[in-house]
């Protein structure tokens, strides 16, 4: 493989030197398509550990028992292990915790539902832990390369199952992009169903107050404590 000061010496003008030296900074600090399944997730890994807060546009598309949904909005995440995903369409609803309690309330209904979060068993839960102290190798079971076509070409795609989750799961795919960044998941239902989630506009370390992460029902809501808080 040429060095990058090979590269750049075989382009004479300032332009094509310029060129070089971009593709020698993208080899240098992206992921390449020859790049092993350890590789993606320490890169996926050293993205998100350092950050305090994310903030990104999110597309849930579910699939199962003959229905079909789609719905989006922004998805919020502080260290550690503080969650809200604020639907906004096509109706608004919140999915949020604290790191010790999940509420999920849907604006305008009577109840809202309340979890703790050791006992919920919910999808979206394990993306709580993204930033601060994961590694993707310890969450995620079988991690490896899949033969999938990504959503964006040049992204590369991880298979795995999530721990914990091996009863209700079959597999989860996660799209990375070269810079380490998740573009989408999907997650495979042993029952059938999928779930796929797409991220994008990703904003990183955000000032967020720890409020957002906390919910009180509005007046005349019932909040009832259950384990299930999946819409």
């Amino acid at each position: 493989m040429q060095t990058c000061s090979t590269a750049r010496r075989q382009f004479r003008s300032p332009e094509g030197r310029t060129f070089a030296l971009a593709l020698c900074l993208l080899f240098a600090t992206g992921i390449t398509a020859a790049a092993t399944a350890p590789e993606v997730a320490a890169k996926v890994d050293q993205r998100y550990n350092h950050l305090e807060t994310l903030q990104a546009d999110f597309t849930e598309t579910y699939r199962g028992a003959g229905v079909s949904r789609s719905e989006s909005g922004v998805l919020w995440l502080k260290r550690p292990g503080k969650m809200l995903w604020d639907y906004r369409e096509p109706q608004p609803k919140i999915f949020v915790t604290d790191g010790k309690w999940a509420w999920f309330y849907v604006p305008g209904e009577p109840q809202a539902r309340k979890a703790a979060v050791k006992k919920l068993d919910d999808l979206r839960s394990p993306l709580r832990y993204l930033l601060g102290k994961t590694k993707l190798e310890k969450e995620i079971t079988g991690l490896s390369l899949a033969e999938v076509p990504p959503a964006t070409p040049g992204d590369i795609m991880l298979r795995g199952v999530p721990k914990g989750m091996e009863d209700r799961v079959s597999s989860v795919l996660l799209e990375i992009t070269p810079a380490g960044e998740i573009a989408g998941i999907v997650v495979n239902e042993v029952d059938g169903a999928t779930t796929e989630y797409r991220f994008g506009n990703q904003r990183e370390n955000q000032p967020i107050a720890n409020q957002r992460f906390h919910f009180s029902p509005p007046a005349g809501v019932e909040l009832i404590e259950t384990e299930e808080l999946t819409p």
